[in-house]
């Protein structure tokens, strides 16, 4: 991972539509959802986010695998596990007690209840 491929997953992510397919993606994990799905379920015409899918395939966020006539996307986890670590190790500078705290906030990661 450089500042390069960091930039690009926050670029993608940057954008509501694409930020809302990404936690979508997330939340369907391990198993993913068709492409028309995404779209159904966020109310997005099947042309857009198909743009807006490969966005987030080209920034390394979402996973594509054809089923028959059906495109299957799946967040890209250990995408976004990198894409932490780079920023976790770049922000600390050498010194993990600066991050302590944000790791320990990590540990648990259940949805705050208006989600």
């Amino acid at each position: 991972m450089d500042s390069k491929q960091a930039i690009e997953c926050f670029s993608a992510l940057a954008q509501d539509t694409r930020f809302a397919a990404f936690r979508l993606l997330v939340r369907y994990e391990p198993d993913g959802l068709p492409a028309g799905e995404v779209a159904r379920l966020l109310e997005v015409p099947h042309n857009t986010m198909s743009v807006h899918l490969a966005a987030l395939t080209r920034a390394g966020l979402t996973l594509s695998q054809r089923h028959s006539r059906s495109i299957i996307y799946r967040a890209n986890l250990a995408h976004v596990q990198e894409t932490v670590q780079f920023l976790v190790r770049d922000c600390c500078g050498g010194r993990p007690e600066v991050c302590q705290p944000l790791l320990d906030s990590l540990a648990d990661c259940t949805p705050p209840p208006d989600q």
